[in-house]
């Protein structure tokens, strides 16, 4: 985790906030978010930890492509 994850991680823990990130850096999200919501051109197509949406496949085609 580079050092921003680390610092919104610290300030999240230490005064208990729940935070909104909107962020495009797919490593950082997964490492520091409890929760996520995967938007697609504004449409949400995926919700919950980062293992589930990691693994939906929705979320694959979109951020990765279909393969060809």
């Amino acid at each position: 985790m580079d050092e921003l994850g680390a610092t919104i991680r610290h300030i999240r823990d230490q005064f208990d906030l729940t935070m909104l990130l909107v962020e495009h850096h797919m490593a950082m999200v997964m490492a520091i978010s409890d929760h996520i919501v995967v938007l697609d051109f504004g449409r949400k197509i995926a919700e919950g930890t980062p293992e589930v949406v990691r693994n939906d496949p929705k979320v694959i085609e979109a951020y990765l492509g279909t393969p060809a």
